[in-house]
Parts: C-alpha cells; sequence; structure tokens
C-alpha cells in the first residue's frame, strides 16, 4: 500500500492538481534560497536526531562507566559475566534491525522512533534496579531489542531528506552524537559518582537511572517536534518542497527513484555485491569503535589512575574524536569522495591501537586512545554514507541498510569479548584483534575502489556505445526498476 509521500511526490497523470503539476516541474531556486532550506531542513531534524543518538549511545555504553561505580561488585560478575551482559544486547540488536526498517515508512518515523526511545528509556531506567546477573543479561536484552529500530531508521530516513553529496556530513553530526555522549557520559559519571549509597543504591544504579529518564524526556520531546517525509513538512513553502522533492527523486538518475513496495527489493538487497563488501569495511570500523565505547574507561583505569580520574579522563579523547568525525565528513562531502576519509580513520585506528599494544609510556598510550577514537568515529559516517549513497530504490535501500547495518553490528557483539579482565590492565588480546577488524578493511577499502571504478567505466562505455547506435533501449520505468544496477546509474567513490 502506498505511503503518504509516494501518494503526494508520484501523482497520478489523471489526478494532477496545480500543487502536483508544480512537483513535475524542474524547480526553480537561486543559490541563497536553496542554502537556505537546506538550513531550514537541517535545523528541524539534526537537533531532534542528534539528541535521539546521544540518548541511544549514553544508554548501550553506559555500562563501561558502572563498571567502575561497583556493578561488577554487586552483582558478583565474575568471570565472563560482564562481557555476556555486554554481548547479549547486540543479538536481539543486530537481528530486529532489518525488520524495524521495513516498517518505518508503515508506523511514519515520527512516531516509530520516538516511541522505541521512551521504551528504551524506561528500560534503561528499570537496569537501576537489577539485583543479580540474570536480571542484568535480561535488561541488556531488552534494551537491544528497544534500540534496534533507531540507528538503521534514521540513517535511511536522512537518505530520503538529504541527495548523497549532502549526505555524510549529516549523517556525521547525527553520529557525532554518539563520540559526544563519550564525553558527556564521563562527566556525567564523575559527577553521579557522589550520589552513590544515595537511598540505598551505589553510584551505577543512578547512572542507569538517571541516563534513562533522561532519555524518555528526549522520546516524549521527539514525538511534538519530528516530522515524517518531505513531502508531508508543513515547515517548508510549497516551492521549497518541490525542490525538495525534485532534489531527492532525480539525485542518483534521470528518471527517477521507485517508491513502492515489492518483494523483490529484499532480493535486490541480499544480492547485492556492494552490501557484502561493505560489510567487512562496516567491521573495520565498529569493531574498534565499539571496543574503544564499552572499554576506554577501564583501559584508562589500567594506566594505573583511580577511578573519577579515569572517567575524567575519557572526556578529552571523544572530544577530539567529535571534532575530526566532523572534519572529515565535511571535506568528504565538499569534495565527493568517501574512500580516502575511511582509509585516513582505519590508519588513525592502526596507529592508536598499535601506540597502545606496545610497552610506550604511559603518557604516550593515553595519546594512543586520542587516536584510536578519532580513527573509530570519524570513519563511521563515512562508510554508512558510501554505502547508503550508492543504493538506489528507497525500500532496496531500506533493506539493504538494515542487513547491512545488522550484520555488521556482530563485529560490535564480538569486540564486547575482547576486552576480557584476566588481559587487565594492558589488555593486549583486545588491542590485537582489533588491530585484525582494521587491517581487514583495508585489505578490502582498494577492492572496492577498483570495483567501482570498472562498473562506472563499464556504464559509461555503453552508454556511449547506445547513443552511437541510437540509444538504449529502456523505458523510464524499466530504468526505475533497476535502481542502481541501472546503466546511468554512477557509484559514488
Amino acid at each position: 500500500m502506498a505511503t503518504e509521500e509516494e501518494k503526494v511526490s508520484t501523482p497520478h497523470l489523471e489526478q494532477l492538481t496545480p500543487e502536483s503539476l508544480e512537483l513535475l516541474t524542474p524547480p526553480t531556486l537561486t543559490p541563497r534560497e536553496e542554502a537556505r532550506t537546506w538550513m531550514k531542513i537541517d535545523l528541524r531534524l539534526m537537533p531532534i536526531l542528534i539528541l535521539l543518538y546521544l540518548s541511544s549511545f549514553l544508554d548501550r555504553a553506559n555500562i563501561g562507566l558502572a563498571k567502575l561505580q561497583g556493578l561488577t561488585e554487586e552483582l558478583k560478575l565474575t568471570g565472563n559475566k560482564y562481557n555476556i551482559a555486554l554481548t547479549v544486547f547486540f543479538i536481539p540488536y543486530c537481528l530486529f534491525e532489518f525488520p524495524s526498517n521495513l516498517v518505518l515508512k508503515k508506523f511514519r518515523p515520527s512516531r516509530w522512533l520516538p516511541g522505541i526511545a521512551v521504551l528504551w528509556g524506561a528500560v534503561m531506567v528499570s537496569m537501576g534496579f537489577v539485583k543479580t546477573y540474570h536480571q542484568l543479561v535480561g535488561a541488556r536484552f531488552c534494551l537491544g531489542v528497544a534500540e534496534a529500530g533507531l540507528f538503521p531508521g534514521v540513517i535511511y530516513y536522512l537518505t530520503l531528506w538529504y541527495p548523497r553529496h549532502r549526505l555524510q556530513y549529516r549523517v556525521g553530526l547525527f553520529l557525532g552524537a554518539s563520540s559526544l555522549s563519550g564525553a558527556f557520559s564521563g562527566l556525567l559519571a564523575y559527577g553521579i559518582g557522589f550520589m552513590s549509597g544515595t537511598a540505598g543504591k551505589l553510584g551505577w544504579s543512578w547512572i542507569f537511572i538517571l541516563e534513562g529518564c533522561g532519555t524518555v524526556v528526549v522520546g516524549v520531546l521527539a514525538f511534538f517536534v519530528m516530522v515524517d517525509f518531505p513531502s508531508t513538512a508543513k515547515f517548508l513553502t510549497p516551492k521549497e518542497k518541490n525542490y525538495l522533492l525534485w532534489v531527492k527523486k532525480y539525485d542518483t538518475t534521470s528518471v527517477g527513484e521507485e517508491e513502492h513496495f515489492e518483494f523483490r527489493h529484499i532480493i535486490m538487497a541480499v544480492t547485492d555485491w556492494q552490501v557484502w563488501v561493505h560489510i567487512l569495511l562496516y567491521w573495520s570500523i565498529v569493531g574498534p569503535l565499539y571496543g574503544i565505547a564499552l572499554f576506554l574507561p577501564s583501559i584508562i583505569r589500567g594506566f594505573g589512575f583511580s577511578v573519577p580520574i579515569s572517567n575524567l579522563l575519557t572526556v578529552p579523547p571523544y572530544a577530539v574524536a567529535t571534532i575530526v568525525l566532523l572534519l572529515f565528513a565535511h571535506f568528504a562531502d565538499k569534495l565527493k569522495l568517501r574512500w580516502p576519509f575511511v582509509l585516513a580513520s582505519q590508519l588513525l585506528c592502526v596507529a592508536g591501537f598499535s601506540i597502545n599494544i606496545s610497552d610506550a609510556s604511559i603518557r604516550v598510550k593515553y595519546f594512543g586512545t586520542f587516536l584510536c577514537a578519532a580513527g573509530a568515529y570519524s570513519g563511521f559516517p563515512g562508510i554508512l554514507a558510501w554505502c547508503g549513497g550508492n543504493l538506489a530504490g528507497q525500500y532496496k535501500r531500506s533493506a539493504a541498510l538494515a542487513i547491512y547495518i545488522g550484520l555488521g553490528n556482530f563485529a560490535a557483539a564480538a569486540s564486547s569479548n575482547l576486552y576480557r579482565t584476566r588481559d587487565a590492565p594492558k589488555y593486549k588480546f583486545g588491542h590485537g584483534i582489533e588491530l585484525g577488524f582494521v587491517g581487514m578493511g583495508m585489505a578490502v577499502l582498494p577492492f572496492t575502489v577498483y570495483a567501482y571504478k570498472r562498473i562506472n567505466a563499464q556504464r559509461e562505455a555503453l552508454v556511449k556505445q547506445g547513443e552511437e547506435s541510437g540509444g538504449l533501449k529502456y523505458t523510464d520505468e524499466e530504468l526505475r526498476r533497476m535502481g542502481d544496477r541501472a546503466p546511468e546509474f554512477r557509484y559514488g567513490i
């Protein structure tokens, strides 16, 4: 059944109204009007999306700080119990991402995303009251179910609003919340630590309770400020809406994207080679990212600092990571290039983890954590925007992104088991495996670039040959059905 957006953006010819006829004509905005339009969209969408992801990442990663505030001792998390509690989050988180993305448009982003935020915020609050290891594991599982729809949903949601060469900076702003959450969480945990003993609860309980309450507030706020699709955006003028719909519809092809759902879209997503190659690139960044997100407090604690100081020392690496992330995202969009910035991120990770696996001094190793965080977090928007921008057809993109992110996050599940208690304080095993993740990505990256360039060259030759022989024999409908496999589609590199 067609969504409201599809009905507005693709009217039937026999049902044309003056407004829908305008949507079929090229937009005419001055450069100043275009800039003002994108600014309006940014100001309406990005703040609430950033708050949602800040809350999401804060809630899934704050267990690393809770560990230093008495969690492991009070719940008797001996052996690998702590790592199991980390891992169990990612099992439903990975499995539920795919179905969640398929129902996003059906249930509307402005209801679905805020709704799941309120849900996982309530789960987070409940974690502050757990009394046993098994209760903690159950709560973490429920947290994974509730959070599963946010990340792939927002990435897909952004592709509905922004053309691919404006996408990475917006994805960067959104994902900057994850690195910002690391800095904010460290400061918050430092302050909450002084509440330990209040109402008979240790500091770890208050971390979960207060941060969960904050998430519920953000979710409720999102119900009032989020909008669904460009075609239903009341904050845009008809002229601005026309411009946005036109730019998005003809972003990658001259015939527009296919916008109705068919089961073959899922088949096309599953059988697309680039989805599977990009999963390996995703692993190379997400593995290190979650290694840092979940264990940076423990890594710094291993340098010999006290718990409060360790919490505070997590702040600067995340602050630097946020700056590098935004710089990379800005220049990647400006230059319309992805792979050089992905490579730069991988090299930063290699340098950072190599320093930490070595016998360098504490100061040098602390500097290495800056490189690890900057590399992992700055590479994340690049790989997401690269893959998302090279998928055409709204429902194929939705399915492919859900598969890509869902399977890709198994690297996060693996990373939650790399920094084992018995390897403290140097954690050489964890650092070594993270280097393996990055090395795999660096091996895949040149193949990916070569494959894209080769396919683009082949399509250029095919189009040229068709022009010389009287044109390619495809209708507009056939080209739309082909999506990113159409002869005129060019992969971004």
